[in-house]
């Protein structure tokens, strides 16, 4: 399993703004980031959309951090741009198993199921205030 690049761009995105401490145009981070300014700019709509960056209008425009680097996990940015973490198809809501009648008792969902848990939680746990 990988995460998307568009998910991994966004954590450099996110990184980027923090750097910078205050706000920084669409430009800039484009430069600062490595990530072309179109593609930043639809991942910092998400982002603005989620509260994790906020953005400002106007000539002296741009972006900055809605939060705190410390209230900011690496998992929430994945999920805000890839979806909850489910290392398989199986664990979606509205998967219906060929295999077993209910889902929930099949032990390989269950193991899935544990797998992605445990995923989402040390992903939840690292902080973007860790890489200042």
């Amino acid at each position: 399993m990988k995460i998307t690049r568009e998910a991994d761009y966004a954590v450099r995105v996110v990184y980027t703004i923090m750097q910078q401490g205050g706000k920084i145009s669409a430009r800039e981070i484009s430069e600062n980031s490595g990530v072309t300014q179109r593609f930043a700019l639809k991942i910092l709509h998400k982002l603005t959309a989620a509260g994790i960056v906020q953005s400002y209008k106007g000539v002296n425009g741009g972006f900055a951090l809605g939060r705190a680097p410390e209230d900011i996990s690496i998992g929430e940015i994945i999920e805000i741009i890839d979806g909850p973490f489910e290392i398989a198809q199986c664990l979606c809501e509205d998967f219906d198993c060929t295999r077993v009648q209910d889902k929930r008792i099949c032990q390989f969902r269950q193991i899935f199921d544990r797998v992605s848990r445990n995923l989402h939680d040390e992903l939840h746990a690292i902080k973007m205030s860790q890489f200042q």
